[in-house]
């Protein structure tokens, strides 16, 4: 089975289309990523929107969030208002993916964050009008369509796998569940349905769900009927510090706003509760919290990464250990299952766009030693980092792209 070099283009390869962004030409993009080592993709493949949710997809409009809101971010940085019509997009992608011999992992964001981009919030209702106890069968049902389309296309082929959706247990999949009752188990039967219905019109299409980090102790909750393991070993570590001292994921606590500025505002900085975009449905569309956004939007990036770095020696073993063994964890569990193992986002976790911790020495070091371990257990794909892809700033770094791809395919 050929190794996957995976570059993570999520939504971004239809959100940042306009005038001067990363996408404006997939064709290069992909030369580009070639040039890196790689030769996958793994994306967003909007399937609810173009195959399920009955909306007129010819001539869809994402949009800044207004404001400047959102610049600052990674994922969230979308520049240009761009009009796409999206199925036709979806066979671009696909057809400058064959050009240049590279493979797509189609998955969704939907039900985490992709609706918020565009310019109203028809994608977003049309989701959340789903049944909670229906929406992965939804996807099952939009993301077989979306393979029927591409096979009539003679496009199917550059498919490597079908996620149902991305990061199971931390999106809307889950709203039908007791608040105590675990994520990752209570969706398995749900997840199993809808991967068996997918199975029934594409057997030769292996599909699988991931999961955000390894879930260790529930690992019995993924369905025992995916074609592929996947897992995002995230272990934030010192991150998690910077995000609990000030509350970006809580907001049962009241946010810090003068340590913020002490510690991580650059002098300019608005109030939080003055920064929002220009849509209030936007906020309600995407999992990322205002608090993060803001963080990100108004820090002075120096002292953020100075923030982490004046605090990362205490962190530097568990968060290595941890990154083992969650990976190490994850093959043995697929082993014992005969399934490939992919990495298909991780390492240290979300950081403002212009932050260099996971582009510096130290980031790069995590880097190496992640995609040394992917070699190790023999994983079948893996990121470099989930930062390295056109839409970050990592992506001008082709040394250590190169270096982690060959060390990932050749042991080297």
């Amino acid at each position: 089975m050929t190794t996957l070099t995976i570059s993570l283009w999520d939504f971004s390869w239809y959100t940042r289309t306009g005038p001067g962004e990363p996408f404006e030409d997939l064709d290069r993009a992909f030369a580009e990523a070639v040039e890196r080592g790689y030769d996958t993709v793994r994306i967003c493949a909007m399937p609810y929107l173009l195959f399920g949710s009955g909306l007129d997809t010819s001539a869809l409009t994402f949009a800044p969030f207004g404001r400047g809101y959102g610049l600052r971010t990674r994922w969230h940085d979308v520049r240009e208002t761009a009009v796409i019509d999206g199925r036709a997009h979806l066979l671009a992608l696909f057809e400058a993916a064959r050009a240049h011999g590279c493979r797509v992992i189609v998955s969704s964001w939907e039900y985490q964050q992709s609706p918020a981009f565009l310019a109203d919030p028809s994608w977003h209702e049309a989701l959340r009008a789903v049944p909670a106890q229906r929406r992965a069968m939804a996807l099952a049902d939009a993301l077989a369509e979306l393979v029927g389309f591409l096979a009539v296309h003679g496009l199917a082929e550059r498919i490597a796998f079908v996620e149902l959706h991305n990061e199971v247990q931390t999106t809307a999949l889950t709203e039908m569940l007791s608040p105590c009752e675990s994520p990752v188990l209570g969706l398995r039967p749900y997840l199993e349905e809808a991967i068996a219905a997918f199975k029934a019109r594409h057997p030769g299409v292996p599909v699988t769900a991931n999961y955000a980090g390894v879930p260790v102790g529930e690992l019995r909750g993924v369905p025992g009927n995916v074609d592929v393991a996947v897992f995002h070993p995230y272990v934030y570590g010192v991150l998690d510090e910077l995000v609990d001292s000030f509350a970006l994921r809580d907001a049962s606590v009241p946010f810090p706003q003068e340590r913020a500025r002490l510690e991580l505002l650059r002098p300019d900085a608005p109030d939080l509760e003055d920064w929002a975009p220009e849509q209030e449905w936007r906020l309600a569309a995407t999992i990322v919290s205002r608090r993060e956004v803001y963080v990100h939007d108004w820090c002075d990036p120096a002292r953020f990464d100075r923030w982490l770095y004046d605090r990362y020696a205490t962190y530097r073993y568990g968060m290595a250990e941890k990154l083992r063994l969650w990976i190490e964890t994850a093959a043995d569990w697929a082993a014992e299952r005969g399934l490939p193992l992919v990495l298909g986002e991780g390492w240290v976790g979300y950081t403002p766009l212009h932050g260099m911790f996971e582009e510096g020495p130290v980031g790069a070091e995590i880097c190496l030693e992640a995609v040394g371990h992917a070699r190790r257990v023999a994983a079948w794909g893996t990121v470099v980092c989930s930062n390295a892809a056109p839409q970050h700033p990592m992506w001008a770094d082709l040394d250590l792209q190169r270096r982690a791809n060959t060390l990932f395919t050749e042991g080297r």
